[in-house]
């Protein structure tokens, strides 16, 4: 296949994810919504009772905006996009149509993940401009970002949102179902993760998660997630291509032998 045509089967999975439109919106509202809501209920507060509230901006509420954007409600646009994108084929009957044209199977499967990632790294980007532009300007005095710190954390979030979305293509394409994959992380990223991670006695297999992982790379305060689970930044890259890796490959074996 040349360049040329597999640019072009990615701008049309591009295309058919931004028609999702109901994907499209809610997937806004996690990232660019919640964080207007999180700076703009921060600034009505301090507005309207400036001695109980302090200002929405800062270092302090651009760390709260990374953490959101990265394992919460940022994760969740990040599954829904790369779900849709893993299932879409499915779904709307056509894989078999694609496959009959000739298509090679494994090209199927690799347009989807730089689609998925160009939705939920544009969204993401937005979101964060937003979260940079309020800790400026909402500071009032308070302690702002430094332009390193800054750009170590946008590069963070966004490689968080990379990976559980590049996770959700290949779940997707290995379940052909939309609703058991979008359960099974969601219920991974927001419950079974988080509660294992407090399981002490597993010591250091605690390491094999994600967001453990993703919060041994984070810049500044440390992430929540990591419940005092503490492992070098070697193995935080090591544990987190294994991710990756491990995903894809499971995506495209899936959608190679998968019977049309």
């Amino acid at each position: 296949m040349s360049t040329v045509t597999f640019v072009q089967m990615v701008r049309a999975e591009l295309l058919r994810i931004r028609r999702r439109r109901g994907v499209m919106a809610t997937a806004a509202f996690f990232t660019i919504g919640v964080t207007l809501l999180l700076f703009g209920i921060g600034e009505i507060q301090h507005l309207a009772q400036p001695g109980s509230y302090g200002p929405a901006g800062g270092i302090t509420d651009f760390n709260r905006a990374t953490v959101i954007l990265s394992v919460w409600f940022g994760a969740l646009a990040a599954i829904l996009v790369g779900t849709e994108a893993g299932t879409s084929d499915l779904s709307s009957g056509v894989f078999r149509d694609l496959v009959v044209t000739g298509r090679e199977r494994l090209w199927l499967f690799a347009v989807r993940v730089p689609a998925a990632l160009m939705v939920t790294l544009a969204m993401g980007a937005a979101a964060l401009g937003i979260s940079l532009a309020a800790s400026y300007a909402l500071a009032g005095g308070l302690p702002t970002p430094s332009a390193g710190y800054a750009i170590d954390s946008v590069l963070w979030v966004l490689a968080a949102e990379a990976l559980l979305c590049v996770v959700a293509v290949g779940l997707g394409s290995l379940t052909g179902s939309r609703a058991a994959s979008l359960t099974a992380l969601i219920g991974w990223q927001i419950i079974a993760a988080r509660v294992l991670a407090e399981v002490s006695f597993l010591g250091s297999l605690r390491d094999v998660i994600p967001n453990i992982a993703l919060g041994a790379l984070k810049p500044g305060a440390a992430l929540p997630d990591n419940n005092g689970v503490t492992m070098s930044a070697g193995a935080a890259v090591v544990v987190l291509a294994i991710w990756l890796v491990a995903w894809t490959w499971v995506g495209a074996w899936r959608t190679r032998t998968r019977d049309a």
